[in-house]
């Protein structure tokens, strides 16, 4: 599917120069997904669902899931604060921005369909990519429990029986240097067939550790993945097998200093929004790897059954400086690892799905914290997972117009927790002088989720759905306990519901040139969990804090969500989208006091919207396309205390670019993002017992010349 955009400079253009049929054709091309687990086109599902292929997830130059944000509506997608590769990611006000283990993430990350279970590693790079699919609200009843927002799927490139391949080279600004490849084929009779992907992602810092000399935003990542098939002839079975990794080795994020700490004296600020003086190791390596097996079996001309085995890991050594200085105020080292399997059973027809699901991981490490280099503590601890469900969903035809869509899933888990969080007597974290928390604790939960959805259809081109469907998200434990300062913190945190109510229209207008998507939602959102840090002054009179968990009762989330894509002639299209959420607490209990209409939700703005365009027309040979793209968002509070120094107000961002095409398999492009160097925050910290302020900043403006080679 092409979402193109337009340039300012192809107004003029067009009136000196003749269109070309750039495109094969003026009425939009048909997109099909897999977001109920069976092939549809995007314009039959009634699910609020935005796909981007390849050749649009190019033009508009995302290089990785981060780059999401802005062409999808209702969503927020982002890297964590400390690492490139550590996702945050919220769908209608709904998702989880702690990366430590034992807090599960509010919309589900998949590659191909292995589930990604931790934020470490999931910021995946795009390359050899077949398609992204965004699915909005909950999935509770396909994909189980972590999808109560929605869902994120990378779907890679199928296996071929003709050789082909890719490759692609991007020099740009801050010493920038991308490479992506991939190269596939079978054997003669097309029996057995392979495909290798790679790509190395380098790039400086956007600033400097003014103490050590090294660069911080820096970017060295590099990742693969290899896939091969066997699909013997005259046999209903075909077995695939993929193996990925990726290693991160960039350094610390860089973030601005928003007010001086009152624990140094003298202390000035810098202006640079990327600068930093910490006096830790600039160390932030992050490797992730998986491996899947996907086995068919076509049970006749309708029927399939499909079983898919997936593992999946991943360690992070990372250094977290929240002070920023070379001052020992609040140094952090910390470790996590991680280990899962599931094994998925489906059994497909064109109407439905019926599938038996079971997971299996464990997910831990240590954080060490440093305070004023007086007090030493560790968070310490593993979190194991079991989950077995059982799920459903079939689609009715009532009449030749109307269709009734049902869906149910039975979820049971066990999440065992097991917390050792200590203080020592100095930073080389050896003798222990008092235990903080010290528990194992085991909590089981079952839980149904079922949709209904009733399909109306129009015409051919205008189709309705109305839906109701439930998600949730279980609760836990909090491994960050301290039991001394706060009793309660080793008390279980609740399980999240949502019951969501949507209506939908899916339009195929001007006879096929004009794609209208829209949806209205409201949603009851129950025992919203929340990451919050909770201050306490500790025996030696020194100021302390820590990871808190805890419920806000209940929520009402109230959106309304359009999508268009236009194409008037063959060289000329538009694209664009927009969201209005209307998030507000009901019951949000703080000390016995309902606290609700002083609080916000993070990570969602009320407004946003883009637009992109692109017009194309015959150039030196080949064919110019030039594109210029713009994306607000209103105000946004980054973190769950809603500081107002931290949260940001609203803002636009421009991109723009510029490629020629020789033909469909040489092209070069010149590509611009935030071209207006605009300044926004994405994350920040606001730690008032240790004097820290701080924001995280997105990227500046960035500039790259790319090569790409098909063959």
């Amino acid at each position: 599917m092409k979402h193109p955009r337009l340039s300012l400079v192809s107004l003029a253009l067009a009136a000196a120069l003749p269109a070309a049929p750039a495109f094969a054709q003026e009425a939009l091309e048909t997109v099909t997904v897999t977001a109920r687990k069976r092939v549809e086109t995007l314009q039959d599902v009634p699910v609020a669902v935005t796909a981007l292929g390849a050749e649009s997830l190019e033009r508009l130059n995302v290089r990785n899931l981060g780059d999401l944000q802005g062409n999808v509506p209702s969503l927020t997608l982002y890297a964590a604060r400390g690492s490139n590769t550590t996702i945050t990611t919220f769908i209608r006000g709904v998702g989880q921005a702690d990366p430590l283990w034992g807090v599960d993430p509010g919309v589900g990350i998949y590659l191909d369909d292995a589930y990604i279970a931790r934020p470490q590693g999931a910021l995946l790079e795009v390359f050899d990519v077949q398609r992204v699919e965004v699915l909005r609200g909950p999935q509770g009843t396909l994909y189980g429990k972590n999808t109560i927002g929605g869902a994120v799927k990378y779907v890679s490139k199928p296996l071929g029986t003709q050789f082909s391949g890719q490759a692609s080279a991007s020099f740009g600004s801050f010493g920038q240097f991308n490479a992506r490849g991939a190269v596939g084929g079978a054997t003669t009779d097309g029996e057995l067939r392979g495909r290798v992907a790679f790509a190395t992602m380098n790039r400086d810092g956007f600033g400097t550790n003014l103490t050590d000399g090294t660069g911080v935003s820096d970017q060295d990542t590099t990742a693969a993945r290899v896939s091969l098939g066997w699909f013997p002839k005259n046999s209903p079975v075909d077995v695939q097998v993929s193996f990925d990794d990726t290693t991160d080795q960039s350094g610390m994020r860089g973030f601005q200093r928003l007010a001086t700490n009152r624990f140094v004296p003298g202390d000035t600020l810098m202006s640079s929004r990327y600068d930093i003086k910490s006096g830790m190791p600039n160390k932030n390596r992050t490797d992730s790897s998986g491996h899947a097996l996907t086995a068919n079996w076509r049970l006749g001309d309708d029927w399939a059954l499909k079983y898919i085995y997936s593992h999946r890991q991943s360690a992070t050594d990372t250094g977290i400086d929240f002070d920023g200085l070379p001052n020992k105020i609040a140094d952090v080292l910390a470790t996590y690892t991680d280990d899962s399997d599931s094994h998925e059973f489906q059994l497909t027809s064109g109407k439905g799905v019926l599938g038996l699901y079971r997971f299996s991981g464990d997910a831990g490490g240590r954080v060490r914290n440093n305070f004023f280099n007086a007090s030493f503590g560790d968070t310490n601890g593993r979190v194991y997972t079991t989950g077995t469900a059982v799920f459903g969903d079939y689609e009715w035809d009532l009449s030749p117009a109307l269709s009734l869509s049902t869906g149910l899933r039975w979820t049971q888990e066990e999440k065992r927790a097991v917390v050792l969080n200590r203080a020592f007597s100095n930073d080389s974290f050896t003798t222990p002088i008092a235990t903080v928390s010290d528990f194992d604790k085991t909590r089981k939960v079952n839980n149904v989720s079922p949709r209904l959805s009733l399909g109306y259809e129009m015409s051919r081109e205008v189709k309705f759905y109305a839906s109701a469907s439930r998600g949730f998200k279980s609760g836990g434990y909090n491994i960050r306990a301290n039991v001394t300062a706060v009793p309660d913190s080793a008390k279980p945190f609740e399980d999240e519901e949502l019951d969501s109510y949507e209506l939908g229209a899916k339009m195929l207008l001007a006879g096929g040139k004009l794609e209208l998507n829209t949806a209205l939602f409201h949603n009851n959102y129950k025992n919203v969990q929340l990451s919050v840090f909770t201050s306490f002054i500790q025996a030696n009179g020194q100021p302390g804090f820590f990871g808190d968990f805890t419920n806000a009762g209940r929520a009402n989330v109230n959106g309304l969500e359009l999508e268009f894509i236009w194409r008037p002639s063959s060289s000329f299209q538009l694209r664009g989208n927009a969201s209005h959420i209307d998030a507000k607490y009901k019951e949000y209990f703080d000390r016995g006091v309902n606290v609700a209409s002083q609080k916000w939700f993070s990570n969602t703005p009320k407004n946003s919207a883009a637009i992109d365009a692109e017009y194309r027309f015959p150039a030196f040979g080949g064919e110019l396309r030039t594109r210029l793209g713009a994306s607000y968002r209103s105000k946004v509070y980054p973190t769950t205390d809603l500081s107002e120094a931290i949260a940001q107000p609203g803002y636009t961002l421009v991109n723009a670019g510029i490629t020629w095409a020789k033909d469909a398999n040489l092209s070069v492009s010149l590509q611009a993002s935030n071209l207006t160097d605009k300044a926004y925050r994405t994350d920040g910290y606001n730690i008032p017992a240790l004097g820290v302020l701080s924001g995280f900043y997105g990227p500046p403006r960035q500039v790259s010349l790319g090569v790409n080679l098909r063959f």
